[in-house]
């Protein structure tokens, strides 16, 4: 990836690992970091500051980022037969700004749980965490889920929760996740 950029336009971001929103002036220098879920990790050349680009602004970063970010969309919610393993599918979409490894994989997801509803559907409750308590990326993943797992066919309601306990530690972490980072 890493390759070198320039705004042509002015792009909304989010500072990593604060969370906070900002906007990047047109000709700023960006070095592509990782491009997963859609979602692009840039890193300015002046600064050297992290910032996360939302799949909807990808394009800003040019054609060859658009059709992935259309591709990562998740769509609005079909009618449907319910398969909780599509939630799981679209939870495993969903990538740690500065980590290349899916939040399945990394272990912060604690609890996914489907209820029927009585007017049909599904409500699904998910307890998840981020690894560091000061993290400000949480709220911004914890939106992701929310939305991927909105899109998944016969889910009416989707709640998500950012919880603090147990801890994360990297125990939490997939035999996957630790090859994808070369722990193995």
């Amino acid at each position: 990836m890493r390759g070198l950029v320039v705004l042509d336009r002015e792009c909304e971001a989010t500072l990593i690992p604060s969370g906070d929103r900002v906007m990047l002036p047109a000709g700023t220098d960006l070095r592509v970091m990782q491009t997963l879920g859609g979602n692009v990790t840039v890193q300015s050349e002046s600064t050297g500051q992290l910032l996360r680009i939302d799949a909807k602004d990808a394009a800003v970063l040019g054609e060859e980022y658009a059709p992935q970010a259309k591709a990562s969309e998740p769509e609005s919610a079909a009618e449907g037969t319910f398969d909780e393993e599509q939630v799981w599918q679209q939870l495993r979409t969903v990538y740690d700004p500065e980590i290349p490894v899916n939040i399945v994989e990394l272990g912060l997801v604690y609890q996914c749980k489907a209820t029927p509803l009585p007017e049909g559907g599904q409500r699904v409750d998910i307890q998840m965490t981020v690894t560091a308590p000061g993290c400000g990326m949480g709220p911004v993943l914890v939106e992701d889920v929310r939305s991927k797992v909105s899109s998944v066919p016969g889910v009416k309601e989707a709640h998500v929760e950012l919880v603090w306990e147990p801890p994360w530690d990297q125990s939490r972490m997939t035999e996957v996740a630790r090859l994808e980072l070369g722990w193995m």
